[in-house]
């Protein structure tokens, strides 16, 4: 992810307009990977909530064969549209 990236994570509580901030779980500087958390415990990404969103919807249907037993269910996961703001390095 860069500057200006559009991303939709799991639902974080936040108004539009609010920022959000967390800690990268990998960083990646000029082709070299930084992997190590003492290595990342100085980088902070800072991202503004721009809406929710919900994902595509998911069929699931349970079926057992000769009883007639079937059931439908469905399920549609909520995301947070976020536009990253800045990442903040050490």
């Amino acid at each position: 992810m860069s500057v200006d990236d559009v991303l939709d994570i799991d639902r974080v509580s936040g108004e539009a307009g609010s920022t959000v901030t967390w800690e990268p779980l990998l960083v990646v500087e000029d082709g070299k990977v930084i992997s190590e958390t003492a290595e990342l415990s100085g980088y902070k990404v800072t991202a503004e909530v721009l809406g929710e969103a919900k994902g595509p919807k998911i069929n699931i249907l349970k079926y057992k064969n000769k009883t007639g037993y079937k059931k439908r269910m469905g399920h549609r996961q909520t995301y947070t549209k976020v536009r990253v703001t800045g990442i903040a390095a050490k």
